[in-house]
């Protein structure tokens, strides 16, 4: 019988083969685990740098004056005569800018309708004047005839009151007689003639009553009449003022001043004059927009004692921006850094303005205006436009 041969136990090469690819495998996933997750302090130093980015916001922005530059535009078809100031002059508001062709013309209508208005009103005076002296007349007459009728009237009142008194004397001795004559002591006809002395008295004072009527009737009578053409005077004289023609000049002086304005073109706020676009002899454009053929722009102005920085930010910062934060403002054209606060965030989204000069830059970014007040603008207030480079530091 034949025993089977005994397997050999593995060589020491193989057990040692197995033990070093065992330790290179985990060296290597040590390494990568290590690529993958930085240390500590590389971790601390990458998170303050997305922070401090995140922190500061850049962007293109415009120089330009607070409130923005105006454009003090003409009636189109209009010709400039003469252009009253300059580049650069500071002017107040309502100053006049620029006479336009049609100014001679409107101002000879003004003139005109001021004349045509003075004539009027003296027209006007005169005529009130002959009114008045027509009432002061009739009030003459009214008064010529009201006092000699009052006198006369308080004449015949006297006589009246006169006659009642020597009726009522009368009355008392016939009724004396009377009572004599029933005594006997006086006889018949001395009593008639008591009698007919006291009928004698009341038909006298019958007289002198219905005179005095008819007196006070006449003096009525006539001062009714004079107070009547005191009352058509005084309506003549109305009636004049309301034939005149003051109401209606007033109203077409009003109108050629109105049309004279138009030719005079004027200062909408104090401010400077940052560029004139038409010269004299120039014609206003017809319609159009964009500051060249067709825009009705005669000069540009605004304030440029407070001057302001538009930042363009892009729409995907927008949310890291508050109003009061505060804003770096640097450029080639000045030294230093101009410091400010952002005052107002604008609420639409557009096209940038201000171009970059990168040529890889996007030139179409979707951009939202961002207004930064500057703290000392002096540096910038000819330079209206001027391109510069905004930095924003959110607070926090």
């Amino acid at each position: 019988m034949g025993d089977k041969p005994l397997l050999k136990p593995p060589g020491k090469w193989i057990v040692g083969g197995a033990v070093i690819l065992a330790l290179t495998t985990a060296a290597v996933g040590i390494a990568r685990i290590a690529q993958i997750q930085p240390t500590p302090e590389a971790s601390a130093e990458g998170q303050q740098d997305s922070d401090e980015n995140a922190r500061h916001i850049a962007a293109l922005g415009r120089v330009e004056p607070d409130g923005a530059v105006i454009k003090v535009g003409a009636p189109t078809g209009e010709r400039i005569l003469r252009m009253l100031v300059r580049d650069g002059q500071e002017v107040k508001q309502g100053q006049a800018i620029a006479y336009l062709e049609s100014y001679p013309e409107r101002l000879a209508e003004r003139d005109l309708a001021k004349s045509q208005l003075q004539e009027a009103k003296a027209l006007l005076a005169s005529e009130q004047q002959l009114g008045q002296v027509q009432v002061l007349e009739a009030q003459t007459r009214q008064a010529q005839v009201s006092q000699p009728k009052a006198e006369q009237l308080r004449a015949q009142a006297a006589t009246v009151e006169r006659l009642k008194a020597e009726l009522i004397l009368a009355q008392k001795d016939y009724q004396r007689f009377q009572y004599l004559q029933e005594r006997g002591a006086i006889s018949s006809k001395e009593l008639d003639d008591r009698a007919l002395a006291v009928r004698s008295s009341q038909e006298e004072l019958n007289s002198a009553a219905a005179t005095f009527a008819q007196f006070k009737q006449q003096l009525q009578t006539d001062f009714a009449n004079a107070t009547s053409q005191v009352d058509m005077a005084r309506a003549g004289t109305i009636k004049s003022q309301v034939q005149t023609q003051v109401a209606s000049r007033v109203r077409e002086l009003e109108v050629a001043n109105a049309r004279l304005a138009r030719t005079i073109i004027a200062a909408p706020q104090n401010g400077q004059i940052l560029k004139v676009l038409l010269r004299e002899g120039e014609a206003v454009p017809l319609g159009g927009q964009g500051g060249g053929d067709g825009d009705p722009t005669i000069v540009k102005m605004g304030d440029t004692r407070r001057m302001v920085v538009v930042a363009e930010v892009y729409e995907t910062d927008i949310r890291h921006v508050r109003v009061g934060q505060s804003a770096t403002v640097t450029s080639p054209a000045f030294d230093g850094e101009l410091y400010g606060v952002v005052k107002q965030v604008g609420g639409l989204i557009d096209k940038n303005d201000v171009l970059d000069t990168d040529p890889a830059a996007n030139t179409d970014s979707r951009v939202i205006e961002v207004k930064v007040g500057l703290a000392n603008g002096a540096p910038v207030a000819k330079l209206t436009n001027l391109q510069v480079d905004v930095i924003i530091r959110p607070q926090g």
